[in-house]
């Protein structure tokens, strides 16, 4: 079974290991001198690792799929700053091979307490028609399966089963502390877009053996899924107040605060613009938690900033660790 993990790679520099992992990505590419090479991305619970094989390619690339689970042999090394492995051997992993366990990435909460927590800041609600817009989502089996166990993202931040939950568990924490500063906002309308923004994640997520995107969510994206969503729940929990409708609906719809950043509308209520706000906040936070892992896990020392971060346009320090060094 698995003993190495991408997480160790700055352990095995310049070895040669045999390990286990999904194929999350795969692509034949032409050679500048002439002939063809593979590039993939493999990955497993601890992260991700760009992998090349440059030579005996054909069966492997017969054989192996995005998204399959596949045994490699190749070498560690460092290119440009980050772990890569150099494939010599690549196959299709047998089902007796794997044990599912060692490949997604997991929260590292008790999704339980998390989902209780959650719940008791609806109970605790002073608007019972929010309250049971709310619980509409939470006690229906198929969505509240779903949301328990959900990444957040594919990629960028909360990339992980339960990422969802402790994405959006988090951010209620925050929007319930930052709240009481701004008279202006109704707490219980906050919590409920805090709950309800990223819904559509469910269907727009799909998480087997690696993290990818449905049909659904390629199409459609997860804010207009949500926005349907919640639609459809309103209509089961008629008579429901109109007005409380369009301002829960105008949050799903401007929660990424920006048009170029996939919102259709721009946040126009004191909620809506405190609920964008804290929520690029915490997927912030969460993308430079990662960034400093990964760093660290390259061999860069506390002192060093990471490599180019897309997501933030920008490398980053983290200063903790750096004064900690001193």
């Amino acid at each position: 079974m698995k003993d190495f993990y991408i997480a160790d790679a700055a352990k095995f520099d310049n070895a040669t290991v045999v390990s286990y992992f999904v194929l999350s990505t795969l692509q034949v590419r032409d050679k500048k001198q002439g002939g063809q090479f593979v590039a993939a991305t493999l990955t497993d619970k601890t992260g991700s690792i760009e992998a090349r094989m440059w030579d005996d390619i054909a069966d492997a690339v017969a054989t192996c799929g995005e998204g399959c689970y596949v045994k490699v042999q190749g070498q560690v090394s460092k290119y440009q700053g980050k772990f890569q492995i150099t494939l010599t051997k690549m196959r299709m992993a047998a089902a007796s091979e794997i044990d599912p366990a060692d490949y997604m990435p997991m929260t590292a909460f008790d999704i339980e307490e998390m989902w209780a927590e959650l719940r008791g800041y609806v109970d605790g609600f002073d608007n019972q028609d929010l309250q049971r817009l709310v619980f509409s989502f939470l006690d229906d089996p198929a969505i509240a399966d779903a949301y328990k166990i959900a990444p957040a993202a594919k990629v960028l931040h909360h990339a992980w089963l339960g990422g969802l939950l402790e994405h959006v568990l988090t951010l209620v924490r925050v929007c319930r502390a930052t709240a009481p500063f701004y008279p202006e906002v109704n707490s219980d309308l906050l919590i409920t877009g805090a709950i309800l923004h990223d819904m559509g994640k469910i269907r727009e997520l799909s998480w087997k053996n690696s993290f990818s995107y449905t049909l659904e969510g390629q199409m459609i994206g997860h804010i207009s899924i949500a926005q349907g969503m919640l639609i459809e729940k309103v209509k089961e929990l008629q008579p429901f107040p109109e007005r409380l409708r369009i301002l829960v609906e105008h949050m799903i719809l401007s929660h990424h605060g920006k048009y170029e950043f996939g919102s259709p509308k721009l946040p126009m209520t004191p909620e809506a613009i405190l609920l964008n706000v804290l929520d690029d906040l915490e997927a912030k936070m969460q993308a430079m938690r990662n960034e400093f892992a990964k760093a660290t896990a390259n061999g860069k020392g506390p002192g060093e900033m990471t490599d180019w971060v897309r997501s933030l346009e920008r490398p980053v320090l983290d200063s903790r660790a750096f004064l900690k060094e001193e």
